[in-house]
């Protein structure tokens, strides 16, 4: 089992920075494919970023691509979301998640941090 919790999450105004963590536990991050996904209010959740457990290749939405960093640090076992350049549209809850290797779906779901970006 992964037990992953974010942090980092709060208020900003529009054009502003945040940057969220993850932090693992239960098992080294290592072997997992790490992504931020966000769910805005009443619409569903949405995949933001991912990077592979090996070798680090990073994917974005489209929505992000240019201001979104997803990077991670295997030996603290975290994965972090830098986020720049932020616009109303980012507000949302932003969840952490891990995808075993062997899975062909993400696993593990943090409970997830507010991100709020004001006009």
């Amino acid at each position: 089992q992964v037990q992953l919790e974010e942090s980092g999450g709060g208020l900003v105004q529009a054009g502003g920075s945040l940057k969220l963590s993850c932090a693992a536990s239960g098992r080294a991050l290592s072997n997992y494919d790490m992504g931020w996904f966000r769910q805005a209010p009443g619409k569903e959740r949405e995949f933001v970023a991912r990077i592979r457990w090996t070798g680090g290749r990073t994917y974005y939405a489209d929505s992000v691509e240019g201001r979104f960093t997803i990077s991670r640090d295997n030996a603290k076992n975290t994965v972090y979301l830098q986020m720049n350049s932020l616009k109303p549209e980012d507000t949302g809850v932003y969840y952490c998640a891990a995808k075993s290797i062997l899975s062909v779906s993400f696993d593990y779901w943090g409970q997830g941090t507010q991100v709020t970006v004001s006009s």
